[in-house]
């Protein structure tokens, strides 16, 4: 209850009658006022109360970044405060990117959606329990694979860029195929390709390596040619090592006191490891909501992004919708579209409002582990797009409730 008390009190705060010099009521003064204090105070009163030791966040609007602020520490040893530029480990915003290579590919004519990935694999990929039911590129990005299990080497974490002897291949075929040697049946579920969503971080790491095979480029510089450098994301990599670490926000888990993380990465990249800043991400996102255009450089076609954008099959398992590496949310009636992210010592969020074409990035270096996290990480969506909005009624207590509900797989998913 006190989180949502905190939300009360912000509530009255806002609807308090400021008056201009003449003594009339000046709500322009009085939101700028709120905006400046009020909003900080509650941003960094959230933040302690969950133990955040950083956030940096971006606000779109009108197709541009119209706010974007660091607050906290990004790095507690060397007392370096966050800002907008602080880079941070993005965990699952990294499919939108991987789903975004997949489009291009499909539009230069390299894939087709509904293809066969046996087409593209040097193995055989198929359900043992179905065998005969093809996979196809569009359930890997949609999560109807059927494959059931991540494996337990993706939520390992290696130290820097440590590159795996093996991976992708044979790495991938071993723990695919029946008779791999890291094979499990349970990575399987029973129901056929195509019939139910499962969320599998393992389908994108077959995505990326389809990449690779398709363009003979690594996943990393392929994204670097054809995404990162044509929007001007600079600050943005799959390897840490391209980047200015000591610009890139420590990971911490708080245990009483807050514990600093190694950087690291994972072994399935392309569905979790890219590192950026909200202002590079808020390029790529003001891309995807306007038809696949960001200052003039087109990355992909209005009609892929529409694609990406729609429920590919209706599921009732998670707390959103899934289309091609994007996830849809109906929060108050209305369609949001993007992608959280958590992994140890970092929780993101990408999402804009498909009705006004409002724009939302925030990263935090603490991941979200209990429920009081995911009301406190709901609690900042929401008093972003009130920012953005200056309409009271994005801090109702319906979205609020709506909005904790759609981020509760936080704490299931990667």
């Amino acid at each position: 209850m006190r989180w949502f008390a905190i939300f009360v009190v912000f509530l009255l705060l806002i609807a308090f009658p400021f008056k201009s010099r003449d003594g009339a009521m000046n709500i322009k003064t009085a939101m700028e006022a709120v905006n400046e204090e009020i909003f900080d105070m509650l941003i960094t009163r959230v933040m302690k109360m969950a133990h955040m030791s950083a956030l940096s966040a971006a606000i779109i609007k009108d197709g541009k970044v119209v706010w974007a602020k660091g607050y906290g520490l990004y790095d507690r040893e060397r007392n370096k405060e966050a800002t907008e530029n602080t880079i941070y480990l993005v965990a699952s915003i990294s499919k939108t990117f991987t789903a975004t290579a997949i489009m291009q590919l499909y539009e230069k004519g390299l894939l087709d959606l509904d293809d066969d990935v046996n087409k593209y694999l040097p193995f055989s990929l198929r359900n043992p329990k179905h065998p005969d039911k093809p996979i196809t590129i569009r359930m890997l990005l949609a999560h109807q694979s059927s494959l059931a299990e991540d494996p337990p080497a993706f939520y390992c974490h290696f130290p820097g860029d440590l590159k795996i002897e093996g991976y992708p291949e044979p790495w991938l075929e071993e723990y695919l195929t029946p008779k791999g040697i890291h094979y499990k049946p349970q990575i399987w579920a029973d129901y056929e390709p195509g019939k139910e969503m499962s969320y599998a971080n393992i389908g994108y790491s077959i995505l990326g390596y389809i990449v690779e095979r398709i363009t003979n480029m690594t996943f990393e510089d392929y994204c670097q040619k054809y995404i990162f450098q044509p929007l001007g994301m600079k600050n943005t990599s799959f390897e840490l090592m391209k980047l200015n670490i000591s610009n890139i926000a420590v990971p911490y888990i708080y245990r009483g006191e807050y514990e600093p993380l190694l950087h690291y990465q994972i072994l399935d990249y392309p569905a979790g490891g890219l590192r950026t800043n909200v202002i590079d991400l808020a390029k790529f996102l003001i891309a995807h909501m306007y038809g696949g255009e960001y200052n003039g450089i087109r990355i992909l076609s209005p009609e892929s992004v529409e694609e990406m954008h729609k429920v590919q099959y209706p599921s009732h398992k998670y707390f959103f919708q899934y289309g091609l590496g994007f996830q849809i949310w109906n929060i108050g009636g209305e369609k949001y579209i993007g992608h959280t992210g958590g992994l140890y010592g970092v929780a993101t969020k990408m999402v804009y409002r498909e009705r006004d074409k409002v724009g939302i990035i925030f990263f935090t270096n603490k991941g979200v582990e209990k429920m009081n996290e995911v009301i406190a990480f709901s609690m900042i969506e929401r008093l972003l797009f009130w920012k953005a909005t200056h309409d009271k009624k994005e801090l109702s207590k319906e979205l609020m409730e709506a909005t904790v509900d759609a981020n509760k797989h936080l704490l299931f998913l990667q």
